[in-house]
C-alpha cells in the first residue's frame, strides 16, 4: 500500500522539492524546477516507478518525526528493538545544483540499516544507465544525471542499488544525492556537516524575521515556512503545490498538475506574506505577477510558470497507474488557456493592496492596471470558465461578475485615493453597473443566496468571498442567508465543498474532497458577520487536518478522514494564515481588504 498523503514532509531548496514519507521513502523529487519535466521518482506511492527507501532493516516500534524549529530540516526517528536511529533530511539552499542530504544518526544502541535507491527519470519512463562512481553511485538518463555520495558500499546497483550497513551511537553517516546536467562534470563534493549548518542557519534566520503574533503561532509560521518553500527563488514566482495529479478523490479522475503559479491566488499570496512581515517576499511576488501578465490584456493568463512560462500543454501519462489507481496522470494544465474573468480582479486588488501596504510601486503597475481596466470594460458580460476552471463550457458565473466589480472599484479607488491618472467617472460608472447587473441576475429568490451562476440555482463557496472583497458589507441580509444556504447545501461533516460536483454540469464525472481553502473562507465569512464562536470553532477543526508537520493539502475526504489532493497546498495555508489573523483581532486581511 502507499502512503497515506498526509504521511508525508517536504524538503526543499527554493528551485524544487522533495517529499519524504514516515517510513523514510523520498518518493518524489522534481529537477531541477517544479515544473521540470524530468523527475526522481514518478509518483508518490509507486514503488515500481522510483523511490529511495532510507530506513531501519527491522519495522519500528515507535516512529516520530518533526521539523527542526522553523526550518525545513526534517528529523525523524525510529525506535526499534536494541537501539533508535534518526534521518536528518534536508535540501540545502542552492546555487546551481541540487542537493538532497540524509544525515543518519545514531541515537542510541545499535541499529541495522538499509538503503534502497530505484531511480526513475521522466515520471517513470526512463530508467537510467546506473554505475559505480568516486565515492558512490552515477544514475545518468538524457539531460539528467545524480550522483549519490556516501561512504556506504551497496552490495548490487540492478535493478535498484541496496546496500546494508549498521550504527551506532555517536556515529553519523552521510548520504548525498546531487543532480547535474549529464553532459557536464560532476559537481564539487557536498560536505553533508556543514551544508546542515548552512541550511539551518538560512532557515532560523527567515524564520526570525516572522513577525506574526496571534492564533495559532506555531502552524502559521510553518505555512509561511511551506510558502517560501515552494517559492521560485530566481523569479519569485509560488507554485500552487509540489505535486501533480494526486486526486481530489481517491480512484476518480479529476486529477491535476499544481506546480504552477496561479493569479487567482495573487492578492491572498501578498495578504499572507504581509503577516507574517515578509515585505521582500510580497514584492519579489508582485514583481513576478508584472512580468508574468505583460503584455496584451487579451493575451493573459490564468497562470504560468513558476518562471513566467505561457505554454504549459497538458499531457498524460498512460504508463502511470496513479495515486492508488487515480487515473489519468496529468502533466502541463490545459486551464492556463482558459478565459476567467476573476483574475482581472485578483490582478488589480494584488496591486491595490500593495500600494495600501506601503509597497513602493513600479512604474509598470498602473500601466497595466489602466490597459486591464480597457480590456474589462469591453469583455465584462462575457461568460468564461470561472475560479474552478470548469471543462464543461463558459458560463456566467456570478464569482466572476463579483470579482470584474473588484477590479472596477480598485481602479476608482487608486485615481480618488492615490491620485493616479485615469477616468475615476467611467469607472465608478462601470463599477454600478456591474452591482447591479450581479444582483439582478446572480440572487435568487427561490434559494435566498447568490448562485453559482446567473440564472441558476447550484451554490458555490467561491461566493463566500462576497463580503471579504466588499461588494456587500457583512451586515448585509443577503450576505448572511448566502452563507447559510452554503453551510446547508455545500457542507460535509462541516467542511465546505466547492460545488457540487454531483449536480454540476462542469465536464467531469463527479466526486472531490471538501476544499480546505473554502472551509477557511467559511470561518472568515462566519467571523464578519458576528458568528465568531462559530468560526472559531471551524478554525481548530481546520488545524486539527495538519498532519504531524503541519502541513495541509487541497482537500480532506470526511468520509474516508484522509487528506486528498495535491500537497503541500499552498491557497491552503495561504487561508490558514490569513483567517488566523482574521480572528486574532480586528483588522485582519478580511477587513482590510473589503474597506480597501
Amino acid at each position: 500500500m502507499p502512503s497515506r498523503i498526509e504521511d508525508y514532509a517536504l524538503v526543499g531548496d527554493l528551485h524544487t522539492a522533495a517529499l519524504i514519507a514516515r517510513n523514510g521513502s523520498l518518493d518524489w523529487l522534481c529537477l531541477p524546477r517544479f515544473d521540470s519535466p524530468a523527475c526522481f521518482a514518478a509518483l508518490l506511492g509507486d514503488e515500481r516507478h522510483g523511490r529511495w527507501l532510507l530506513a531501519p532493516a527491522q519495522s519500528p516500534r515507535r516512529t516520530e518525526r518533526r521539523y527542526r524549529g522553523d526550518s525545513l530540516v526534517l528529523e525523524t526517528d525510529f525506535h526499534v528493538d536494541g537501539g533508535a536511529v534518526r534521518i536528518v533530511d534536508f535540501m540545502p539552499p542552492r546555487g546551481r545544483n541540487a542537493d538532497v542530504v540524509r544525515i543518519v544518526e545514531g541515537v542510541s544502541g545499535r541499529v541495522d540499516m538499509v538503503s534502497c535507491l530505484d531511480v526513475r527519470f521522466s515520471y517513470g519512463d526512463l530508467i537510467p544507465w546506473t554505475d559505480r562512481a568516486e565515492g558512490g553511485l552515477r544514475f545518468v538518463g538524457g539531460p539528467d544525471a545524480l550522483l549519490l555520495r556516501t561512504p556506504v558500499r551497496f552490495e548490487d546497483i540492478h535493478p535498484e542499488a541496496r546496500a546494508s550497513f549498521a550504527v551506532s551511537e555517536g556515529d553519523r553517516v552521510p548520504f548525498v544525492l546531487t543532480w547535474h546536467h549529464s553532459h557536464e562534470p560532476a559537481p564539487d563534493p557536498v560536505d553533508a556537516a556543514d551544508a546542515l549548518a548552512d541550511t539551518t542557519s538560512f532557515w532560523d534566520d527567515w524564520s526570525g524575521r516572522c513577525q506574526y503574533e496571534g492564533e495559532r503561532p506555531e502552524l502559521v509560521r510553518r505555512s509561511l515556512v511551506t510558502l517560501k518553500a515552494m517559492t521560485y527563488k530566481p523569479t519569485g514566482g509560488l507554485v500552487a503545490a509540489a505535486t501533480t495529479s494526486l486526486p481530489e478523490a481517491l480512484g476518480g479522475v479529476r486529477n491535476w498538475d499544481y506546480r504552477f503559479c496561479w493569479l487567482r491566488d495573487a492578492t491572498f499570496t501578498l495578504q499572507a506574506l504581509l503577516t507574517g512581515g515578509y515585505t521582500d517576499e510580497a514584492v519579489a511576488w508582485r514583481d513576478w505577477l508584472l512580468r508574468a501578465v505583460a503584455g496584451e490584456p487579451s493575451q493573459m493568463h490564468i497562470m504560468y510558470g513558476a518562471a513566467g512560462e505561457r505554454l504549459l500543454p497538458e499531457v498524460e501519462l498512460d504508463w502511470l497507474p496513479g495515486y492508488e489507481g487515480s487515473r489519468p496522470v496529468r502533466i502541463g494544465n490545459a486551464a492556463a488557456r482558459q478565459f476567467q474573468l476573476d483574475v482581472y480582479g485578483e490582478v488589480m486588488d494584488l496591486l491595490h493592496q500593495a500600494r495600501r501596504a506601503g509597497i513602493a510601486p513600479d512604474e509598470r503597475g498602473w500601466d497595466l492596471q489602466a490597459a486591464l481596466m480597457e480590456f474589462l470594460e469591453s469583455n465584462w458580460r462575457r461568460p468564461d470558465e470561472g475560479i474552478w476552471e470548469v471543462r464543461g463550457g463558459r458560463r456566467h458565473f456570478t464569482h466572476s461578475k463579483v470579482m470584474a466589480w473588484v477590479a472596477a472599484d480598485r481602479a476608482v479607488e487608486a485615481v480618488a485615493g492615490y491620485g493616479l491618472p485615469g477616468d475615476a467617472q467611467r469607472w465608478a460608472s462601470l463599477r454600478d453597473e456591474i452591482h447591479a447587473d450581479v444582483c439582478a441576475h446572480g440572487w435568487n429568490d427561490g434559494r435566498q443566496a447568490f448562485t453559482q451562476e446567473y440564472g441558476g440555482r447550484e451554490l458555490d463557496a467561491a461566493l463566500l468571498m462576497i463580503p471579504v472583497v466588499g461588494f456587500l458589507p457583512p451586515d448585509d441580509p443577503r450576505v448572511a442567508s448566502t452563507v447559510r444556504a452554503i453551510e446547508d447545501d455545500l457542507c460535509e461533516d462541516g467542511f465546505v465543498l466547492r460545488y457540487r460536483t454531483d449536480r454540476a454540469d462542469d465536464g467531469m464525472p463527479a466526486g472531490e474532497g471538501a476544499f480546505l481553502p473554502c472551509s477557511f473562507w467559511l470561518a472568515d465569512a462566519l467571523a464578519l458577520i458576528g458568528r465568531r464562536d462559530e468560526a472559531q470553532k471551524l478554525f481548530d477543526r481546520l488545524c486539527g487536518l495538519a498532519n504531524d508537520v503541519g502541513l495541509l493539502s487541497e482537500e480532506y475526504d470526511p468520509r474516508v478522514q484522509r487528506l486528498v489532493g495535491n500537497f503541500p497546498q499552498a491557497l491552503t495555508h495561504i487561508a490558514l494564515v490569513d483567517t488566523a489573523r482574521n480572528l486574532s483581532r480586528p483588522g485582519g486581511p478580511a477587513d482590510e481588504r473589503r474597506r480597501h
